[in-house]
């Protein structure tokens, strides 16, 4: 009764927040309705990120992962700093100059409409195939889990998912589609804060009960037995081997937190450059740190419950349940059920978008209301919405396990979509033409080798090597073919462009921290079974000392262009008073 009483304040209090922070705001424009009105702050931003990013399939798959294998699945979580990094100085800057809604736009001003329409349904089918199905699931396990659903009602576990799936289908539904962007980010916001408390609490909990009590006991047995499971350096038997950081993972965390309208979204509705690049790095930040909450409860599973669980997948859930005091597990449910509602009403509110702006007003919007496009955009969330609440169940039948399964499926859509935005940014004259044949060719090629062919080489691999050949084919075609006349970024002055003073150096703390917990999850640290000691010490201080002079030295040529364009920019004012 107490789980149910502390899950309900939680619920009700965000709720009534929310509504609170909303009340009297207007929906009636694109961009109120589909950016928040550009007023975004970093705060809001990078939880917001986080938020949409950590679902029940990260807690769910994750440790499960760490539960079967070891820390090598932090690659996902740990390798998004350099991808937030490289999102923050690079790709923000293009989309807020240009003042983009969706990323699509870019592609249509960059190669043409038709790029941006197969782009836009791309998007639409990885939504509705996988992402959002995958995201409903993994939280009806969760909270089916923690609520004994099929003992509370005497019903059976296949119908505990189906009623958990569509309660919170829709909810989330009602939160994105009545209440806009800004909605969803409030929400993500304090749901945020839930989260990382609610996270930090199961393994600490966790090992204070496996220590009988004693924390100190516990955390000392858990990292001298089988301290291999906290290796995070994986080989090609574990689930990411260690190569594909820099292949596969690095190209599927670019267009995720680069590309993926569901992500990019909230940094898109920035009040201006600075406010992105802070919230984006200080997801950065977040995200170097998530493998205390995602990946160690699996670890902690591991030593309470032993080997040979027939369903890992269950067992955070079950974590829960078992070592939180029942108040607690009401909060961390609550915070559970908003994190499970921020990826589906975040990734809902996108679909809309990319919908309403990119499928439907190019072809029957001509002439519309803002209005009555964005009721347009409604309608079809709500189909959305009732389509991924009916193949979400069905996801209980797949072979592997959630998390393996969500990855291996998203290349699909992911890879393909970044390399074309990729050359669009760093070329100038490759067509059309080019990224029309690239994106068939790696969809065939990347469906023929997973279903039909099926390699032993790794999936992230796998990717890595079709960017390259795609990157190869466009760029081929742009030197057969190109483009009349190239093509020229412009700025239309949507938003202010300056960049945050201190980007470099956030930036490299980042860094800093994302190798470190390389360095500390490896043989040099835990996984050694010594703990922290002079050999994990030494090469954390040599990344700090190289890190400190490469920011010192990026932010010297920084000043040096920024004085060189200045000086540019006053010769060409005076040549023009003087012409004139």
């Amino acid at each position: 009764m107490l789980t149910v009483i502390s899950f309900l304040f939680c619920i009700v209090l965000v709720a009534t927040i929310t509504y609170r922070k909303l009340k009297g705001q207007k929906n009636n424009s694109k961009d109120s309705y589909f950016l928040g009105g550009r007023s975004l702050t970093g705060g809001v931003i990078g939880a917001s990120l986080l938020l949409t990013n950590l679902s029940a399939s990260n807690f769910v798959g994750m440790s499960a992962q760490a539960y079967s294998s070891n820390m090598s699945v932090m690659g996902w979580e740990v390798g998004s700093g350099i991808t937030l990094v490289i999102v923050a100085l690079f790709l923000l800057p293009r989309y807020l100059k240009q003042g983009v809604t969706t990323v699509p736009d870019f592609l249509e001003e960059r190669f043409d409409s038709g790029v941006k329409k197969i782009v836009s349904i791309l998007f639409l089918l990885g939504y509705v195939s996988n992402l959002l199905p995958i995201t409903l699931y993994s939280g009806a396990i969760a909270l089916a889990q923690i609520f004994n659903v099929q003992e509370m009602f005497g019903i059976s576990y296949t119908a505990s998912i189906w009623i958990m799936v569509w309660i919170i289908g829709i909810i989330g539904f009602i939160y994105a589609i009545l209440g806009g962007l800004k909605a969803v980010a409030v929400s993500d916001t304090l749901n945020g804060i839930g989260l990382a408390i609610g996270g930090l609490i199961v393994p600490i909990f966790g090992i204070i009960y496996f220590g009988h009590g004693s924390f100190s006991t516990g955390l000392s047995n858990i990292l001298v037995n089988h301290s291999d499971k906290f290796n995070a350096i994986g080989t090609s038997q574990d689930p990411i081997p260690f190569g594909t950081l820099f292949t596969g993972m690095l190209l599927v965390n670019l267009y995720y937190w680069g590309t993926d309208q569901a992500i990019i979204q909230r940094a898109l509705a920035a009040k201006n450059l600075a406010e992105g690049q802070k919230g984006i790095i200080f997801a950065g930040l977040l995200k170097v740190l998530t493998p205390l909450i995602v990946i160690v409860p699996g670890i902690v599973a591991f030593h309470i419950y032993g080997a040979g669980v027939e369903n890992p997948d269950l067992l955070y859930s079950r974590l829960v349940n078992d070592v939180l005091p029942k108040p607690l597990i009401g909060f961390f449910a609550a915070a559970m059920f908003g994190s499970v509602l921020s990826v589906f009403n975040g990734v809902l509110n996108s679909a809309s978008t990319l919908f309403a702006l990119n499928v439907y007003s190019p072809v029957f919007g001509k002439g519309k209301s803002d209005k009555e496009i964005i009721s347009k955009g409604k309608i079809f969330g709500l189909v959305l919405a009732i389509i991924s609440m009916t193949i979400a169940p069905f996801i209980m039948y797949a072979p592997q396990g959630l998390f393996q399964y969500l990855q291996t499926v998203n290349g699909f859509f992911n890879v393909p979509i970044f390399t074309i935005v990729f050359i669009g940014y760093v070329t100038k004259k490759v067509p059309a033409i080019a990224a029309k044949i690239s994106i068939i060719f790696f969809v065939l090629t990347y469906g023929t080798l997973q279903l039909i062919i099926k390699p032993e080489m790794h999936f992230l691999h796998q990717l890595g090597i079709l960017f390259v050949i795609t990157c190869m084919i466009m760029l081929i075609i742009g030197k057969i073919k190109p483009r009349e006349k190239e093509y020229v970024l412009k700025d239309n002055k949507v938003v202010d462009i300056k960049p945050w003073k201190y980007r470099y150096e956030a930036c490299g703390v980042v860094l800093f921290l994302m190798v470190s917990m390389y360095v500390v999850c490896s043989k040099l640290g835990f996984a050694s079974g010594n703990g922290i000691g002079i050999r994990t010490l030494v090469p954390i201080a040599v990344i700090a000392v190289v890190m400190y002079g490469l920011v010192k030295v990026v932010k010297a040529r920084g000043l040096r262009k920024k004085a060189g364009d200045n000086a540019e920019l006053v010769y060409r004012n005076s040549v023009e008073k003087l012409d004139f």
